[in-house]
């Protein structure tokens, strides 16, 4: 068994903006030369979430803001906002709530995800960012 660290980069434009990252890891796979194993994705940045749904218009575009908007309302006060002075608090509290890592596993070079469910890299934050996520990779290599 082996284990390689990469990591992918890409900009979003924050205030839960929601980025299907599911090629993107994929090509990390094939490149790696793994066949087998398990990949670990971790978002970097405390402002940011990772999980697996129906990438379709509905739940991208409105159902996903929705559910959050009513948890964590963007506007509301949060204490974080005092600390630091800026206004964010929403963002790590939705950030908190979805959580920052996720593994999956992958058999002959792809990922076992369902037929309609992919990978979404998840950004809170109030404006846009350069992010980062992690990828290791645990398993075999071709022989």
């Amino acid at each position: 068994m082996e284990l390689e660290t990469r990591q992918i980069q890409f900009g979003t434009k924050g205030r839960t903006d929601i980025i299907d990252i599911t090629d993107m890891v994929e090509s990390e796979i094939r490149q790696s030369g793994f066949t087998e194993g398990q990949v670990t994705l971790f978002a970097v940045g405390s402002t940011t979430g990772l999980s697996t749904i129906e990438y379709e218009p509905g739940l991208v575009h409105t159902d996903i803001a929705k559910m959050f908007d009513k948890l964590a309302p963007y506007g509301a006060h949060y204490a974080h906002h005092g600390t630091w002075g800026d206004d964010n608090g929403a963002s790590h509290v939705r950030s908190t709530l979805m959580g920052s890592s996720l593994v999956v596993p992958f058999v002959n070079g792809k990922l076992t995800l369902g037929t309609w469910q992919q990978i979404i890299f998840v950004d809170f934050d109030t404006r846009p960012r350069s992010r980062k996520v992690v990828v290791q990779l645990w398993g075999k290599k071709r022989e």
